[in-house]
């Protein structure tokens, strides 16, 4: 049997002050979460970069790899605190510092960063 409709019959409830409200609560809900998750999986490569970590691009790409699952951000985390002892033995360990300060003042570069000033104790 077919019912009949009547012409003015909404499909959707009326929406009030309410709803709307509620959608942009939401909507910026979604925006913080996002930007918290964001903020976190680049967390490992910002700390290695202000550590001056001798392989911190490395150390950048594993935490954004940890968006894919939870253990490579564990990883890279851990290793952004590690002092690593691996020491470049085709340079000087001044050479190498050097280099290591090169690169760390590309990776700033490159995120529109300025290098913090640091003091060697002179």
């Amino acid at each position: 049997m077919i019912r009949e409709v009547p012409a003015d019959a909404r499909i959707l409830p009326a929406l009030d002050y309410y709803d709307f409200l509620m959608a942009i609560f939401v909507v910026v809900a979604l925006i913080i979460l996002f930007s918290a998750v964001i903020w976190l999986l680049g967390l490992p490569g910002r700390i290695a970069i202000q550590r001056r970590h001798p392989h911190a691009n490395s150390v950048r790409l594993m935490g954004w790899a940890g968006a894919l699952a939870v253990i490579p951000w564990i990883h890279a985390f851990i290793w952004a605190y590690h002092d690593s002892l691996t020491i470049d033995v085709r340079r000087f360990p001044n050479a190498e510092k050097d280099a290591i300060d090169a690169e760390i003042a590309a990776l700033e570069a490159k995120h529109g960063r300025t290098a913090p000033a640091t003091s060697d104790g002179l």
